[in-house]
C-alpha cells in the first residue's frame, strides 16, 4: 500500500486483518515512525486496535522504503494524494504518477497496480503506459477500487467475512 493518509492506512489495515501481509509505504518518516510505535496520525474508531493486533500478527508493517516491499507483492495499491491543482482545480496527478514509476521499476514479475486514489476518467491508461514503457515484469491492466467515503465507519463497515484463498 502506497501512501498512509486515510484511504491507505484504513484500507491496508482492513486487508491485514483480512489475513493478509502488508506493507504500508509512505515518503513521511515521521507519520511512518508514529505508526511504528502505534500512534495514529488520523481518527478512524477501532484503527488502533486493529493496527495493533495486526502487527502484533506479523501481518502488518510500515517502512519508508519501498523496494523490498513491491518486489514482494502480487499487488501494489496505489493510495496517494490527488490535491486540486492551483489555477485549473484538476486534480494533480503527479504523486500518483511518481508512485506508478516507483512500481515498475521496482516491480518483479507478475504484479497487479490498483488505483485506490481518487483519480479522474483516463488515469489508468497512463498508469498502464508509465509501467509498461518501465518495467521489465509483467503486470495485469491497471484496476480501480472505491473505497468507503464515510470517515469514522470505514473500519467498522468492512465485511466480516475473510476472503477465501484459492
Amino acid at each position: 500500500m502506497i501512501g498512509t493518509g486515510y484511504v491507505g492506512l484504513v484500507s491496508g489495515t482492513c486487508f491485514s486483518d483480512f489475513g493478509h501481509v502488508v506493507t504500508c509505504i509512505d515518503r513521511d518518516a515521521a507519520k511512518i515512525g508514529e505508526l511504528q510505535n502505534g500512534k495514529m496520525p488520523i481518527f478512524e474508531p477501532g484503527l488502533d486496535a486493529l493496527v495493533a493486533s495486526n502487527v502484533e500478527a506479523g501481518r502488518l508493517s510500515f517502512t519508508t522504503e519501498s523496494a523490498a516491499a513491491i518486489r514482494a507483492a502480487d499487488a501494489v495499491f496505489l493510495a496517494v494524494g490527488t490535491p486540486s491543482r492551483r489555477g485549473d482545480g484538476f486534480a494533480d496527478l503527479s504523486y500518483v504518477y511518481d508512485a506508478a514509476r516507483e512500481i515498475a521499476l521496482e516491480m518483479d514479475g507478475f504484479t497487479v497496480v490498483v488505483i485506490k486514489s481518487t483519480v479522474p476518467v483516463g488515469t489508468n491508461d497512463e498508469v498502464d503506459a508509465i509501467v509498461r514503457k518501465l518495467s521489465s515484469g509483467s503486470f495485469a491492466p491497471t484496476r480501480t477500487s472505491p473505497s468507503c467515503q464515510t470517515r469514522s465507519f470505514c473500519a467498522r463497515a468492512r465485511p466480516s467475512r475473510r476472503s477465501s484463498k484459492r
